[in-house]
């Protein structure tokens, strides 16, 4: 069968945006019909609580991601939900530690453009392919330690460890300490996804400062010491005759810490979740694996691992019927516009054979599209072929719980996914 259901979701909602909430636990969890909602009544939209602009269906949003020069990427990350508590934070990295200054994520070209070569040059596709036979050996590793029991907690035993030790060796660590890594990473992300306390933004503080302080031994271990490794060609990489200063190595580092924790996990829970879902669609997958690809792909667009990053509004601007004043806070709703019907027909269908799966906004779009999203793919290529040759019969082992993801303003993590299947090999 090559299209799927769910869940279902009219074009036309009959509500109006103002009857959700994305404070709404539910709302985060199961988007769709609030962003159903906005495509219909008002595809960029200001949120009365917080004044944001929400940016949701797919030609608005990719005119804000091409238009840097107005929609810029230039923004404070702990101060965006943080507000002046925010202060507590950034003084504590400034005084013990190295203090957030934009480079990748949050720059704009022709700064951008500079990180960027370095980052493509240091992360490369023969990095990626170098790392294939890891990535495998891994795989089964982890498959091999619950393969027998015919059933396994797959976020803490597969979807975590997996993408979490091969970041964990790419940035130094040895691959056991991949808790560690996932414990900085959880922080980074916790000041852009929630409000916190200040005793919560002081503890953040602590945390990164670990971080950071384990990052920098590292590098001045490779400044001396180089290996064939991402840390040794970040401080090799030079662009000119200045070599990244131990700021933009830390800021850069925060980005990869960040951005290579949540995502691959996310997409991977999810592309089981819709293999249980959709028995018809693994075993089209069994008989030609050629379809990973489009597996993939449709996986990133139907359930986004980041639903939307925030952008500001460098001038006086109107998008999608709406004005935008000068200095307004926006959110670009990656998961919105993948599912925005002008853009994908039948959005809300899991199509293993849509054509124009690709084009979907689950790794964003250039100039700031995802550096590690060669990485992320290959990871799931992998995953994938090694739980279709060893475990069929997928069904969930315990229910859903509901609602079935955590709280978070931008991310989709799931709280449980508990799998049973039948031993194949």
């Amino acid at each position: 069968m090559s299209a799927t259901t769910e869940p279902k979701c009219p074009v036309s909602t009959g509500k109006r945006p103002e009857d959700f909430s994305l404070a709404d636990p539910a709302v985060q969890s199961s988007p769709y019909e609030f962003y159903h909602t906005l495509h219909e009544k008002c595809p960029v939209y200001k949120v009365p609580e917080t004044g944001i602009y929400l940016i949701s269906s797919y030609p608005e949003l990719k005119d804000a991601l091409d238009n840097y020069g107005t929609f810029s990427n230039v923004l404070e990350r702990a101060g965006v939900l943080q507000g002046e508590n925010a202060k507590v934070f950034l003084n504590t990295l400034d005084e013990r530690g190295w203090k957030h200054i934009p480079t990748l994520q949050r720059s704009d070209p022709p700064n951008h453009s500079r990180y960027r070569k370095i980052v493509d040059r240091a992360f490369n596709m023969k990095q990626v392919r170098n790392l294939q036979p890891r990535m495998t050996a891994l795989v089964n590793e982890l498959i091999d330690k619950f393969i027998d029991r015919g059933e396994c907690d797959f976020i803490e035993e597969f979807a975590f460890p997996f993408p979490g030790t091969i970041i964990a060796e790419l940035v130094g660590l040895d691959g056991s300490e991949w808790p560690r890594y996932r414990r900085w990473a959880e922080n980074l992300l916790a000041y852009g996804t929630r409000v916190m306390t200040v005793e919560e933004l002081r503890e953040a503080a602590e945390i990164e400062l670990e971080m950071q302080h384990t990052y920098a031994a590292i590098f001045e271990d490779r400044r001396k010491n180089p290996r064939e490794d991402l840390m040794s060609a970040l401080v090799m990489a030079y662009e000119g005759d200045e070599p990244l200063t131990m700021h933009e190595l830390q800021n850069l580092m925060h980005q990869f810490t960040a951005g290579g924790y949540e995502t691959v996990p996310s997409a991977l829970n999810h592309g089981i979740w819709t293999l249980i879902r959709f028995p018809e669609v693994a075993e089209e997958l069994r008989a030609d694996r050629s379809l990973i690809r489009n597996f993939i792909d449709e996986c990133l667009r139907w359930e986004a691992p980041v639903q939307g990053l925030y952008r500001t509004a460098k001038t006086d601007t109107d998008l999608g019927g709406t004005h935008i004043p000068a200095g307004s806070l926006c959110n670009v709703r990656y998961g919105a516009a993948n599912r925005d019907n002008s853009q994908f027909p039948d959005a809300d269908k899991f199509d293993l054979h849509r054509p124009n799966s690709n084009q979907h906004l689950g790794f964003g779009a250039v100039p700031h599209v995802c550096p590690g999203a060669v990485l992320g793919k290959q990871e799931m290529t992998v995953a994938y072929n090694a739980i279709l040759d060893r475990m069929g019969d997928l069904q969930l082992a315990a229910p859903m719980p509901d609602p079935v993801h955590r709280t978070s303003f931008g991310f989709l993590p799931m709280k449980q996914l508990r799998v049973k299947f039948r031993k194949l090999a």
